[in-house]
């Protein structure tokens, strides 16, 4: 069933690649803190070796995972096979928020509208499980929506969404500056 894998294979990296969504989950080190999963689509996760992993993070309602990486650095990314053969793979983690500017990952993402940070990571497990409750669903396609609303705002505009509704967690964790 279930299986622990030492690298990112080929193998590997090309079933993820092919997964249209992905799942990130964070918790604060504080026992009464919310642990966050966020649901992630568009072509924003990369795979930068065997052993590092990168998605771009695009702007949202809240800034959850950026607060907790910067606080304990664990996060954990989770796949599911909603077509094909059943499985789920999970990739335990540490990570860190990195800048859209940063010269590693020039070039690595497409411009995406709203794009605030990249989280990286790097792996410390890596397994999978069967799935076999998951169910099987068709993709048809990508929602517009994110974009057009980004598309849509002044680079001050995103700014001040920013400051207003992601610089501290829902737990008051400081996310972006």
């Amino acid at each position: 069933m279930g299986r622990i894998y030492e690298e990112i294979s080929s193998e590997l990296a090309e079933w993820i690649g092919r997964q249209k969504l992905f799942f990130v989950g964070t918790s604060p080190l504080s026992e009464s803190g919310s642990v966050n999963i966020s649901p992630k689509g568009y072509d924003t996760f990369r795979i930068v070796d065997s052993q590092t992993v990168a998605y771009l993070d695009l702007t949202g309602s809240g800034a959850e995972t950026i607060a907790h990486l910067r606080e304990n650095g664990r996060i954990t990314f989770m796949w599911c096979s909603f077509e094909g053969p059943p499985r789920i793979v999970r990739i335990h983690a540490r990570g860190k928020v990195v800048s859209t500017d940063d010269v590693v990952f020039r070039g690595v993402f497409d411009e995406i509208p709203g794009a605030r940070s990249i989280i990286m990571a790097t792996a410390e497990r890596i397994s999978d499980s069967c799935g076999y409750s998951i169910p099987v669903m068709k993709y048809e396609e990508e929602r517009s929506r994110l974009r057009e609303w980004a598309d849509n705002k002044s680079e001050q505009e995103l700014n001040d969404y920013r400051q207003k509704k992601n610089s501290a967690s829902i737990d008051g964790l400081p996310a972006l500056d």
